[in-house]
């Protein structure tokens, strides 16, 4: 099908004088939206995109200005009938819920919404929310209140069951000195116990540190090297390691401990999780654009756009598990604590960062969302991206 000839340049919205007598752009307002923005005419043909959808459709303008909207989205997508119904005199569409799937968009959801623009509707312009962002900042939030629930229990653990726990292991001891060689068995076995409740407790004790985080450059990609050669010498003697890294992502904002710990946890879950034959880990990252969150005990915002994404293609997260797999003492371990990921929701979420992940059988990503240290060198600028 022939394409229709782009026009030299975005169409432009006359600006309006404000009544402090300055001139606002139209245009300029909708390229910064953090939205994907794109207007099409009464061919359905592309006449306008902002940023964000450049960044959406993985194309820029140039490119998508001029095409067919037929030729981004599959032919049952419903934005087309919603497109239809707008330029056929409703003045405006909305739905919740729509799938996009395609090579260059992946599979994601997005909330839409169609309005008429033009004198007589021969325009339609359309607004995408991606759930992604929002999913982020939601999980972010959970994952924050799951880690307060923790940092509470550990303190009153810490008080309440560690002084119970020494008495009773002391008293222990001193009935093994007298006892018979059978009841030494039962002895023993209550200091074990007890020695295994305080080495929860003190695991729990990391959740009540509220001492300052101490963050500054790190190179994620030295973080990664060091992690894999931790696992590939240690748990992940029969996993396959793939590393599929942007050499020229710019370094992070963190603290370098604590990031070490983050990976260390991800890649121990990822070897488990992998089959002993044929187990493979990808280890892989990215720079995208990102929602900008509020960092813990801040007035700023960071943009998060570093990702860190850790992949098996073992069987696969339970779904019953999906919706609580942050919070504490939720496992799929037989020996396990189910602290490892709440601690590592805790990390992240005080670096202000964002941890999520998708599961399928043979291919589960948990994939972190960081803030590079440039953002911190130089004042906030809310339209850079």
């Amino acid at each position: 099908m022939a394409r229709a000839t782009a026009p030299s340049s975005p169409p432009r919205i006359a600006p309006r004088k404000s009544r402090s007598g300055a001139g606002h752009d139209a245009t300029a307002i909708l390229y910064a939206l953090a939205q994907p923005v794109i207007a099409v005419d009464d061919l359905r043909i592309i006449r306008y995109v902002n940023q964000q959808a450049e960044s959406f459709f993985d194309s820029s303008a140039a490119h998508l200005i001029g095409n067919g909207l037929y030729e981004l989205l599959p032919p049952d997508c419903p934005l087309f009938a919603m497109v239809d119904q707008v330029l056929s005199g409703r003045h405006s569409m909305a739905q919740d819920g729509i799938l996009i799937d395609t090579p260059r968009t992946g599979r994601q959801t997005v909330s839409a919404q169609v309005t008429a623009s033009g004198t007589h509707a021969d325009a339609a312009v359309i607004l995408l929310h991606q759930r992604s962002l929002t999913s982020k900042i939601d999980n972010q939030l959970t994952h924050r209140h799951a880690a307060r629930s923790v940092t509470a229990m550990a303190a009153m653990l810490a008080h309440e069951v560690k002084n119970p726990l020494s008495g009773i292991r002391g008293a222990a001891q001193l009935l093994e000195e007298n006892a018979t060689e059978s009841d030494r068995v039962l002895t023993r076995l209550i200091c074990d116990e007890a020695d295994r409740i305080v080495a929860l407790v003190n695991r729990m004790e990391v959740f009540s540190d509220k001492r300052p985080l101490e963050r500054r450059a790190v190179n994620i990609h030295a973080v990664l090297e060091h992690v894999r050669k931790i696992a590939q010498n240690g748990f992940g003697r029969h996993i396959r390691f793939t590393e599929r890294y942007d050499p020229s992502l710019p370094e992070v904002m963190g603290n370098r401990d604590q990031l070490i710990q983050v990976f260390l946890n991800l890649l121990k879950n990822a070897a488990e999780a992998a089959p002993e034959n044929g187990g493979e880990v990808v280890l892989s990252t990215a720079y995208q654009h990102g929602a900008r969150l509020a960092l813990p005990d801040s007035d700023r915002r960071v943009h998060l756009p570093l990702v860190v994404s850790v992949q098996d293609n073992g069987g696969g997260i339970p779904e019953d598990l999906r919706p609580h797999l942050f919070d504490p003492f939720v496992t799929t371990k037989i020996n396990g604590t189910g602290l490892g990921l709440a601690l590592v929701a805790k990390i992240i979420g005080d670096h202000g960062g964002v941890i999520e992940f998708d599961s399928l059988p043979r291919r589960t990503v948990f994939r972190v969302s960081l803030p590079m240290h440039a953002d911190f060198d130089q004042p906030f600028d809310p339209t850079r991206e």
